[in-house]
Formats: C-alpha cells, sequence, structure tokens
C-alpha cells in the first residue's frame, strides 16, 4: 500500500473527551474514555500504514476544547508525520482572521469548523470572515457533512442550500467535506460536480460501509475528489481501510485516494 495521507485525526485532551456530546459516539465506538497516548496514535498510523495525519484543533462556543498551540506543539515534535488543521471562534472574526493568519504562516495547512458544534450552518455570516483568510492564506476550508454522530442536530451539515451557497459566494475557496454527506449523498454529488473546489473526505466511516454511489464515483469521475479519513480516534485508521480490496478501485484511484489526493489538496510534500 502507497503512503497514506489521514484527512481528520485528533490528538485529543481530556477536556475533549469529557464533552457531554461524545458520550454517544464512546457509547457505539465502545472506546475509552479517557485521552490517547500520542505514542498509541503514532501506534494506530503505523498500522495502517498512514504517513502523515492532519491533526485537527477543535473550537466551540465554549471555548478551545483543543487548541491551535496544542496541535502545533505536536506537530513540532513530529513534523514528518503530523500537520495541523486550525479552528477558531466564530464571535470573534477579527480574531479569527488573525489566528488563521498566524497559524499558517507556522505550518498549518487548513482550517476547520464544525457546523453542528456552534448548530451554525456554513452560510451563516460568521463564517465569511473565515472563508476570507482561508482564499487569502491559501489553504482549504475544512468542515462537517451529513447527520451527527454526537446527540446535537445534523440540519447544520446539510450540503444544500448551505454549502451550495458558500461555493457561489466564495469561488476561489477549497472546501473539503468530511464525514460523506450520508443521508444527502445526492447533494454532495451534486456539489462535487458542480463545483471543482469541492471535495469530500471518507472519515468516520469504514471504507466498506460508505454509499454505494460514494463508491461508483471515487472508482470513476471522482477518483481526483475523494480523500481518505479515519475521524481517529474514534475510528482507527486500520478500522477505516478493513476491506479496502473490496472497493475494487484500480490502482490509480486507490493511490489518488489514499494520499495522492490529499497531498495536492493540501500542498503536502512527497
Amino acid at each position: 500500500m502507497a503512503d497514506v495521507v489521514d484527512v481528520w485525526m485528533q490528538q485529543p485532551n481530556q477536556h475533549f473527551m469529557d464533552q457531554p456530546w461524545l458520550a454517544s459516539l464512546l457509547r457505539w465506538t465502545g472506546m475509552s474514555p479517557r485521552a490517547p497516548r500520542l505514542q498509541a496514535t503514532l501506534d494506530a498510523m503505523d498500522e495502517a500504514g498512514v504517513r502523515v495525519g492532519l491533526l485537527s484543533a477543535w473550537h466551540g462556543p465554549g471555548g478551545a476544547l483543543i487548541s491551535n498551540d496544542e496541535v502545533a506543539e505536536i506537530v513540532s515534535a513530529h513534523p514528518d508525520r503530523f500537520a495541523g488543521v486550525a479552528s477558531v471562534d466564530l464571535t470573534d472574526p477579527v480574531r479569527a482572521v488573525r489566528e488563521i493568519r498566524r497559524c499558517v504562516r507556522n505550518g498549518f495547512v487548513g482550517v476547520r469548523v464544525v457546523p453542528w458544534l456552534w448548530n451554525l450552518p456554513p452560510n451563516d455570516r460568521r463564517y465569511y470572515p473565515v472563508y476570507v483568510a482561508c482564499v487569502e492564506e491559501d489553504v482549504p476550508f475544512c468542515t462537517q457533512i451529513g447527520h451527527t454522530g454526537p446527540l446535537c442536530p445534523s440540519e447544520p451539515g446539510r450540503p444544500i442550500p448551505y454549502l451550495d451557497e458558500v461555493l457561489l459566494d466564495f469561488p476561489d475557496l477549497v472546501v473539503v467535506g468530511g464525514h460523506v454527506g450520508y443521508p444527502w449523498m445526492a447533494e454532495v454529488l451534486s456539489l462535487v460536480t458542480k463545483y471543482p473546489n469541492f471535495f469530500v473526505d471518507t472519515s468516520a466511516y469504514a471504507v466498506h460501509r460508505l454509499p454505494a454511489e460514494l463508491v461508483e464515483f471515487l472508482r470513476g469521475r471522482g477518483r481526483e475528489r475523494v480523500l481518505f479519513g479515519s475521524n481517529y480516534p474514534m475510528l482507527t485508521p486500520a478500522q477505516a481501510l478493513n476491506r479496502l480490496a473490496g472497493l475494487d478501485l484500480g490502482a490509480t484511484a486507490a493511490e489518488l485516494f489514499l494520499g495522492g489526493n490529499a497531498r495536492r489538496v493540501f500542498a503536502l510534500p512527497n
């Protein structure tokens, strides 16, 4: 297997793991409520051949859950294994823009905001300064699409009309929609066909559980538009890639899915 890039990982602290909304995911996955050690994360990456993981910061209405500085510290200690994805406070647009600039100039490769955490769809005006900063700094905006695992409303993750309006307003903004987008797969594939700057990542899904229409898209005309992600530690990379051969992607589509697309979209070194 070629070197894999995992575009959605977390190295959670205990504050993150103790969030009440995480309880449903812990129940479904059976994972420990204790924050994993960094060495366990590296071991999980090695098990699945993940060469680089994009570590996400998390920021919600109550403040930082995983701070940008925490992510930066890990990336600094293991620059060959991780790259950082920043997160910001939507309610403080000036500080958010300054923080994006600071993070990108210190090597971060993207910005992530999770709509269900804010209960705000991505066409809300509070996101727009973030989009401008992402365009100016030439980094992707990463978000979550589809239903939520946590016990929070799913509506902010619906692709149409919310992301559709964003992509119309920001034709130069690269957007990566994580967690597949189920149950709105027709809307997801409509947007990824309509907009060359919209991509999908498969985080939170074992590949053998991906919706059939996404697998068909990945095999053919969408081979350059879908990126691998695990959502570690909720799902390990090995669990996510189990039964990959059953997708029958072919060598080219598999290489692009596992790492080639991520390296291009996030401008990662080869």
